[in-house]
């Protein structure tokens, strides 16, 4: 759970300038990464299209080098750090798989990295940080307290921040994902996307409906961790009191400023699914063969609750597959 406490300071850097992410700078970002990350599979779902009425595809970006889709954003955004900067390593504030890819993006390019990590952070994603040369800083629970710990380290080292998502080249990145999934589905109707930060969502986002004006976007969030929908009610972020979820990447206490500015007249709606509900994503897509962690299991959810109600072709984003061996036992095999 994260507590109150984090409003009493601000865990997030200045974004930039700007708020577009333009078609060729997500072609861009795409030709960076060819050889960095994969060109993640679309794979259909009968038993889910059958159960929803119309077809279904997941995206499975728990197949990414490091089981999830922040590689795209934090290599991007790293490797465009000026090479005299960028020498002297970087930094970031995770509750894992962030830092696992700011740590992957790291040892590609032959620098340091640092990882300001949770006291709850699973152990499958300490240890992918650590494997991946990555050195990590435990500091408490909150995103502030790993926020202010980053800067802290940052600032006495020279280190560069490389933000999980207030920044236009890690959502740049993200936005990769969708420029895949218009490219190989191009009928797609609607494209539902889990909602942390905000990053992956304003990307994919920008992407898609640069390609198809049209396409339906929806951001699926725990129940307690709402900040999406609490910021498109709002016409702003919104910080939330506190979150909790088993999803434990998606419990940042507000959508980020960035992300919500690019994703601003792209994504007008957001559901929220309850920690029965991504329970039962998460065992139904093991039984299709498919290890997805609950926060990569929220759209599954959402579509298997019937929360969201598709009109037409639909994928759904899986975003991540690190989850500790023994609790996704626990939730498969109860």
């Amino acid at each position: 759970m994260t507590s109150a406490a984090d409003r009493r300071a601000d865990p997030r850097v200045h974004p930039e300038p700007g708020t577009g992410v333009s078609l060729e700078a997500l072609r861009a970002a795409a030709q960076g990464l060819d050889g960095i990350a994969v060109r993640t599979p679309l794979v259909p779902l009968p038993a889910l299209s059958a159960l929803v009425g119309v077809p279904v595809a997941v995206k499975c970006e728990q197949v990414q080098p490091i089981g999830a889709f922040k590689i795209r954003g934090a290599y991007t955004a790293v490797s465009r750090i000026p090479a005299e900067r960028r020498a002297r390593g970087v930094i970031t504030y995770s509750s894992g798989n962030h830092g696992q890819a700011v740590a992957f993006a790291a040892q590609r390019l032959g620098i340091r990295a640092v990882v300001v990590m949770p006291e709850r952070a699973p152990a499958i994603k300490v240890d992918g940080v650590r494997r991946l040369g990555g050195e990590v800083v435990i500091a408490g629970n909150s995103s502030a307290q790993r926020y202010q710990q980053a800067r802290h380290i940052a600032e006495e080292q020279g280190l560069t921040m490389v933000p999980p998502y207030e920044s236009l080249d890690v959502i740049t990145g993200q936005g990769t994902c969708g420029l895949e999934i218009i490219d190989e589905y191009p009928q797609v109707e609607t494209i539902l996307v889990p909602v942390g930060g905000g990053g992956l969502i304003a990307g994919i986002a920008a992407a898609a409906t640069a390609l198809k004006p049209e396409v339906r976007i929806i951001g699926v969030e725990p129940e307690g961790a709402a900040k999406l929908a609490r910021a498109l009610e709002a016409g702003r972020p919104v910080t939330l009191d506190h979150t909790d979820s088993l999803a434990d990447g998606l419990l940042p206490l507000s959508i980020g400023e960035l992300p919500f500015r690019v994703l601003s007249g792209k994504v007008r709606e957001a559901v929220q699914v309850s920690e029965a509900d991504i329970v039962a994503g998460v065992r139904f897509l093991y039984e299709a063969g498919l290890s997805v962690e609950p926060s990569g299991a929220v759209t599954t959810a959402a579509l298997l609750s019937r929360r969201i109600r598709p009109a037409g072709p639909t994928v759904a984003v899986l975003s991540g597959g690190n989850v500790d061996p023994d609790l996704l036992q626990r939730l498969v095999y109860p």
